[in-house]
Order: C-alpha cells, then structure tokens, then sequence
C-alpha cells in the first residue's frame, strides 16, 4: 500500500481543518437577524396602505400645527430649509409612548400620491407638552428620515399632505400641510 504518502497528506488535511474550526471559535457571531426599520436604515419607502390600526377614542394627542414650507426652527424660530415639520401636543397627564405616523402626498396638478408610514421609535411625548417632529434626514432628537425622491422634492406642482399621528392609549391625531409650486426651495 501506499501508506507513506497517504499518511502524510491525511495529517495535513487534518492538520487544516483544526486550524480552520479554532479560527471559527474566537469569530464574531452573527445576529440572527437585523433590524431593517425604516429609522435603522434612513430610508423611508412608499407604503401602500395606512398600518397605524389605532381605535382608541380617548382624547390626548393633538396636531397643534404643520408645515411643509416656509419652515422655522422651533428652538430658535429663525428661518429653516423646507421639510414636513409636524408639531404634535400630548393633553394627557401621562407620557405617550408607541409613536407613529402615516402622511399622504398628493401632488395638486396630476393628483400623483405617494404615502409614507414610520413608526417613530423611541420617542415618548412628555405629559402637557408640546413636541416638534422634522421629517428631513437630520440627527438628533426629532428628526426622521424622509424619502429624498418622493413627490414632495420632485414634484414642481402644489403638494398637499394629509397626515395622521397615533400614540399608544389615545385617539389618532389628524391634520394637513401644502407645499406650493415650485422645487428647491430656501430657508426663507
């Protein structure tokens, strides 16, 4: 038999696959999964029907006012890029958790739609207070991710959106906004 030239090749391969399942033993593990939430990822995508299944018709939750133009910096009320900025009022004793929104573009001239869903993770709405909600791809507290190719950027025609908020324990809030004609605008 050959056994002198199998033995050798036999420890070497054995030799291998050791050092392959040692390297495998200190390898970082692998999440099972990712999470692939719109606010994880920084992209929003349209979304083809409104998932905020709230039926809650206790009063708390309130669209006190919103823009898509024309916008100011809630902090410091000088003029800001244009983006849908949603000022939402919490009329309860109690924090308002499981914060999500639904709004639908409609471009005026082509009656064109889009609809955009995010549920806004993390964000609790103190009790008797008053929060600003910026929909336009910055960092920190109050801001979300937009869709940078939706009807509202690309769209030179009037955009008027409609646009629902519900919290946890509370009845939805409703309101509406309108971009005029025209694209790119300015801090004004």
């Amino acid at each position: 038999m050959k056994w002198k030239i199998i033995l050798p090749v036999a420890l070497v391969a054995l030799a291998s696959a050791g050092v392959i399942a040692l390297s495998q033993v200190n390898a970082p593990a692998r999440p099972a999964a990712t999470d692939t939430s719109p606010a994880a990822r920084g992209t929003v995508l349209p979304v083809e029907s409104n998932p905020i299944t709230n039926t809650s018709t206790t009063p708390g939750l309130t669209i006190v006012s919103a823009a898509a133009e024309d916008n100011a910096d809630p902090a410091t009320g000088k003029a800001i890029a244009d983006r849908l900025q949603v000022m939402v009022g919490n009329t309860t004793s109690q924090p308002l958790t499981n914060v999500e929104t639904y709004y639908v573009m409609t471009d005026a001239t082509t009656g064109a739609q889009e609809a955009y869903y995010l549920a806004l993770d993390g964000l609790t709405l103190a009790p008797n207070s008053e929060t600003m909600i910026s929909f336009d791809n910055e960092t920190g507290a109050g801001h979300y991710p937009e869709n940078k190719f939706s009807l509202y950027r690309s769209s030179k025609n009037q955009v008027d959106f409609t646009i629902q908020v519900s919290a946890g324990g509370v009845q939805a809030a409703n309101g509406t906004a309108t971009k005029g004609a025209g694209t790119g605008e300015q801090p004004d």
